[in-house]
């Protein structure tokens, strides 16, 4: 054992704020910690709280971090500080993974486990002080455990310490919170840190690259970023921290870093545990780091003197057409890119690549989006219905839950029998919280066991909880036997997981209420045993054939598989992993197992159902009895005597999509409608309006019975006389309808004695009355009808237009001369008066005006 490295405590720069800090949680119980990385929040802190330096009394502290990574090496930095090895005074605890004994005095733990640890001792009994350090991550588990907390305080143990610690944080926001309604809220705590200049370079790609769009990142923007990483090994000295989304971009960014004169590492949150100590350990040798979010904060990576960063970011997601939360590429937000930007000067002056331009820099998001807001809740609800707050409604958090995901995580828990349809959580629900799992998975867990065996549920949802690497290919058994068999990383990390499930059912309670599947027999083989599991975990995405390689899920959505897949030939598929493109018409299946039809339907049970069906469909009414699973037919048969109600609203349906077209419109019926449109537009009041097919529809009762009510097919649509239904909305009771006539003529007499249509089509112009130039001849105003002059197209005798003009009298005194001059010499035989306002009309030639 060594002493105690006291010169390395000494130089922490937030031990200049524990006194206060100390002093405000001795009176208030809570407090905000603001301090930049590198100053000792994570490592000094904890240790004097507990007493483990400084002289204070000795209390219990757990530090709670968002992920595994920071949580082992705050752990091992703690311990080290102290002189000791980790699992003495220091401990840590992870999923899967515990280093503590019984003079364990500060345990570092996941805010996930903290999470498991309050479900099972809401009063988190033995614990003096908890620290939820890198709160500004907004993490789900983070405002989740801070809420819990906080209801502990309140009403089992006020005198529990809670401190929010973190580098750049709302330090408002979480004092409103810790403070619980307290004047002021918490107190906050600001500690200056020792930051080195970081000189920016901005290196935006020469040629545009694709946006992200879900998982996908463009080729183009990783062989920059790659690019840019070699420039900087040139330009600049010390260790390179280059920071991407996730996991496939780091493999793909290290595999363009070939010859180069650094070794290169990958860093994140399922490397394995040496992996990850030599990232954080010094070096003789220049390195470049790949590394996603983990080592945004929380960690120290020494020698780093310059930060490349790619600009992107992964942010959770609900997504709907693979029925659970998952993770998409996101532009990182301005916050995320100063703390990447923070690690370039830890330890000295450095420099950051940023890959993106200077003007683009100021249209990023100011702040990564709070987690509740944006992903799958069904996992958080059961967390909140366990800890006896369905709703959430009592909960201080942050940021409450959106009403509309709340809703459909309720759907989802009460589909896999974690809730009642009330909200209180069941027996069932309250052993599936415990497995560390979505609750889709946990329901494939427990039900799935009884049919396959605990251990073979256990490996194929610890398959599906982290997806198999794509070199495993789309069948879920195949990737099933090459995990097995395979003595890669994902394959190790695979069988730890599976182990751990296996072991936690067996302590979680999924036979304290019914299963959720229907009657499933014992299953053998691969293939069966895959396609069960995962139709239990996802039964809206069970899918029937409907051609070579062609799906359609239960969900409604349709799904394909690519060419040379051995699944292209199953009658029914269980879709795991499914992803569709912004413009595509149907979700690729990217892992999947074969099913049979009676699977199916046990899985899926909760969607089996069974009715009359009748609906608008291709252009015609469809009526049938099914059987259904989701959107998949199991049976259809015709019917006979549809119910006539189903039949009216299925028309009208088709009325809506297809227009009211189908009616049966004769040149009367249309004029009647301009008519109406004409007066409704000019007088309103009892004028119907006639010029919408959605306000006519909406009004069906009024124009469309009985004809409607009667009406059985499409045929029966056309047969209806339009301009006769349409009468039926004139304004009879106040006895207007009396004046159609007389306010929108259908035909105005001229002066010649021609009775002429008027046109009221246009929809926002004036009447139109196309007539012979001739006819006009004596008439000095024009006409009005309901006191709109009407538009005079002026014609030719030949019917062809020569002038429009809405004012007679000036066309008579100016426009007419230049029209006279034009058509006399091609029309001779009819009058061509100098005077035509006084001149005799009429529709026929000199000639005949001479007998």
């Amino acid at each position: 054992m060594t002493a105690i490295r006291q010169a390395d405590l000494d130089a922490l720069p937030v031990r200049e704020a524990l006194p206060a800090l100390v002093s405000a949680l001795d009176g208030h119980g809570a407090a905000v910690l603001c301090a930049p990385p590198g100053t000792g929040k994570t490592t000094l802190v904890p240790l004097v709280l507990a007493g483990l330096v400084g002289g204070g009394p000795r209390r219990r502290v757990v530090v709670a971090e968002p992920r595994r990574i920071a949580a082992r090496a705050a752990a091992r930095r703690m311990a080290w500080l102290l002189g000791e090895q980790v699992g003495g005074s220091v401990g840590f605890t992870v999923r899967g993974e515990r280093v503590a004994g019984p003079g364990t005095v500060v345990e570092v733990v996941t805010t996930g486990v903290l999470l498991q640890r309050l479900q099972r001792d809401q009063e988190l009994s033995g614990v003096d002080v908890v620290i939820l350090d890198e709160c500004h991550e907004r993490h789900l588990d983070a405002d989740t455990v801070a809420a819990f907390l906080l209801d502990v305080r309140e009403t089992l143990r006020p005198e529990l310490r809670l401190v929010a610690a973190s580098a750049t944080t709302d330090a408002a926001g979480w004092a409103r919170v810790l403070g619980h309604g307290r004047p002021g809220g918490a107190p906050v705590v600001a500690a200056a840190g020792v930051s080195y200049p970081v000189e920016t370079v901005w290196a935006p790609p020469a040629r545009p690259v694709r946006p992200p769009h879900g998982m996908r990142v463009d080729p183009a923007q990783l062989t920059h970023v790659a690019s840019v990483v070699r420039r900087a090994l040139e330009e600049r000295s010390g260790d390179v921290l280059c920071f991407l989304p996730g996991v496939g971009e780091l493999a793909r960014v290290a595999g363009q870093l070939g010859g180069v004169d650094a070794e290169v590492l990958q860093i994140h949150g399922r490397a394995p545990a040496a992996v990850q100590d030599a990232a954080l350990a010094p070096s003789a040798h220049r390195r470049v780091i790949l590394a996603t979010a983990v080592a945004e904060s929380s960690l120290t990576v020494p020698g780093v003197r310059v930060v490349v960063d790619s600009g992107l970011a992964r942010e959770p997601r609900v997504d709907h057409a693979r029925g659970l939360g998952a993770l998409a590429t996101v532009r990182a937000s301005r916050a995320a890119g100063r703390q990447r930007a923070g690690r370039a000067g830890r330890e000295a002056p450095g420099t950051v690549y940023r890959c993106w331009s200077q003007a683009e820099d100021g249209r990023l998001p100011a702040f990564p989006s709070p987690e509740i807001r944006i992903a799958d809740l069904a996992q958080f609800a059961l967390q909140a219905a366990c800890w006896g707050d369905p709703d959430a409604a009592g909960l201080a958090l942050p940021d409450p839950p959106p009403a509309g995901a709340m809703a459909a995580a309720r759907e989802v828990l009460v589909a896999v029998g974690a809730v009642a349809p009330d909200g209180r959580v069941t027996p069932r629900g309250i052993g599936m919280s415990r497995l560390g799992l979505h609750p889709r998975l946990a329901r494939a867990l427990l039900d799935g066991a009884a049919a396959v065996g605990p251990r073979r549920a256990a490996e194929l949802v610890a398959l599906l909880s982290e997806e198999p690497p794509r070199e495993y290919g789309d069948d879920l058994a195949a990737a099933w036997r090459r995990a097995r068999a395979g003595g890669d990383a994902y394959a190790t990390r695979w069988r730890t997981e599976a182990t751990r499930l296996r072991r936690s059912a067996g302590g979680a309670d999924g036979s304290a209420a019914p299963a959720t599947a229907g009657p499933v027999g014992a299953v053998s083989g691969d293939d069966a045993a895959a396609g069960l599991v995962a139709a239990l975990a996802f039964p809206e995405r069970v899918a029937k054939a409907k051609g070579e390689g062609a799906f359609l899920m239960a969900s409604g959505t349709a799904a394909e598989l690519g060419d040379g897949s051995r699944l292209r030939s199953a009658p029914w598929l269980a879709v795991a992993v499914a992803d569709r493109g912004p413009h595509s018409a149907s979700a690729r299946v990217r892992l999947g197992a074969v099913l049979d039809e009676d699977t199916a339907r046990a899985a899926a049970a909760h969607l089996l159902t069974s009715g009359d069906e009748v609906r608008w469909e291709d252009g015609d009414l469809v009526a049938r009895a099914t059987h259904r699973l989701g959107a998949i037919a199991l049976a259809v048969r015709p019917l006979k005597n549809p119910d006539p109600v189903l039949v009216r609203a299925a028309l009208l349906e088709g009325l809506r999509s297809d227009g009211l077209g189908l009616l049966r419109w004769t040149p009367d019926a249309r004029a009647l409608r301009a008519r109406l449109g004409f007066l409704h537009r000019t007088l309103g009041g009892a004028w119907p309006d006639v010029a919408d097919d959605g306000v006519l529809l909406a009004r069906a009762d009024d124009w469309l019975e009985p004809e409607l009510s009667r009406a059985r097919r499409r045929a029966d649509l056309a047969r209806i006389d339009a301009g006769q239904a349409l009468n039926r909305l004139l304004p009879w009771a106040t006895g207007e309808a009396a004046r159609l006539d007389e306010l929108a003529p259908e035909r105005i007499e001229v002066p010649s004695g021609s009775r002429i249509r008027v046109d009221y089509s246009a929809e926002h112009g004036q009447p139109v009355l196309a007539v012979k130039l001739q006819e006009l001849f004596g008439l000095a105003e024009t006409p009005r009808v309901a006191g709109v002059p009407v538009l005079v197209h002026l014609l030719s005798p030949a019917g062809r237009p020569a002038a429009v003009t809405a004012d007679l009298a000036s066309f008579w005194r100016g426009g007419y001369l230049a029209v006279r001059a034009e058509l006399r010499g091609r029309y001779p035989k009819h009058p061509w008066p100098q005077d035509p306002a006084t001149a005799e009309p009429t529709r026929h030639t000199n000639a005949r005006l001479r007998r």
